[in-house]
C-alpha cells in the first residue's frame, strides 16, 4: 500500500530546470536586444547621410540639395542653391568627398549629429540629420552636443 506523502515533490527538479532556463532565455533575449538597439539605432539617419554623401560623389547635387528639404523651385528661406553650391559644389573645400572622413556620430533624441573631417584640415563640419523626416542641416548648435544647456550664470551665458 502506497503511503500518502510517497509522492511529494515528484516533478521538482523538471520545474527547477524549466525556470532555471526560462530565466537564462530571457537574460540573454535583453542582451541580444540591448546589442541590437545599440548598433542599429541610426541606422536610418546613418543611410541617409550615407545617400547625401553619394549624391555629391555622382555630382548629383540637386538631388543632395532636395535631402535638405529644399529644391530650386522651394528652396530654403536661409540656405539657398548658390549658397549650398559654395557649401558642398564642386568648387567648395568640401568637394572631394573621398577624403571625407565620419570621425564621431552622436546620437540625439531629435536627431543624429555626424562629425565629418577632409583629409589635410583641421576644419570639421557638423552634419545634422533630423531622427522624424530625415532632412540634413548643420548641427543647430555649431558642435557635437546634442542640446546645450543654457545657464545665465555661465560665463557663455553672460
Amino acid at each position: 500500500m502506497n503511503s500518502y506523502l510517497e509522492g511529494y515533490g515528484a516533478g521538482e527538479e523538471k520545474r527547477e530546470r524549466l525556470w532555471k532556463r526560462l530565466a537564462i532565455g530571457l537574460v540573454l533575449v535583453l542582451i541580444v536586444a540591448g546589442l541590437l538597439y545599440y548598433f542599429f539605432r541610426n541606422y536610418r539617419e546613418e543611410r541617409q547621410a550615407k545617400q547625401f554623401f553619394q549624391l555629391l560623389s555622382n555630382k548629383q547635387f540637386k538631388e543632395a540639395y532636395a535631402l535638405w528639404g529644399c529644391t530650386e523651385a522651394t528652396p530654403c528661406r536661409d540656405y539657398n542653391y548658390d549658397r549650398f553650391l559654395e557649401d558642398w559644389g564642386p568648387n567648395s573645400v568640401h568637394s572631394n568627398i573621398a577624403r571625407m572622413k565620419v570621425v564621431q556620430t552622436k546620437s540625439c533624441s531629435g536627431g543624429v549629429i555626424q562629425v565629418l573631417r577632409w583629409e589635410g584640415s583641421k576644419d570639421e563640419v557638423f552634419l545634422w540629420v533630423n531622427r522624424p523626416d530625415l532632412v540634413l542641416s548643420f548641427a543647430p548648435w555649431g558642435a557635437p552636443v546634442c542640446s546645450p544647456s543654457f545657464r545665465p550664470n555661465s560665463p557663455a551665458g553672460r
